[in-house]
């Protein structure tokens, strides 16, 4: 399974590339790039390792849905 979302992902990211790239919703990243070891997740942008590198070639619906996912994250850490 976990092979089979792997090629698919790179089958998506090879198929981004023909297209023009979305820059219309704003990067989460504060520079604070370093990875939490105990939850996978940046410590400055609450993104996982796969949604930053995958960031460039997402469509504007797949980026506003990692920034509700890292909402979701901050506002869990928070409580």
């Amino acid at each position: 399974m976990e092979r089979e979302d792997r090629m698919e992902r790179r089958a998506r990211r090879r198929a981004r590339l023909s297209m023009p790239l979305d820059t219309s919703v704003v990067s989460p990243c504060i520079s604070i790039c370093q990875m939490d070891d105990s939850n996978g997740l940046c410590i400055g942008c609450a993104r996982t390792i796969d949604e930053i590198r995958e960031w460039p070639i997402l469509a504007a619906e797949e980026k506003r849905a990692v920034l509700a996912r890292v909402k979701e994250r901050r506002a869990d850490k928070a409580t």
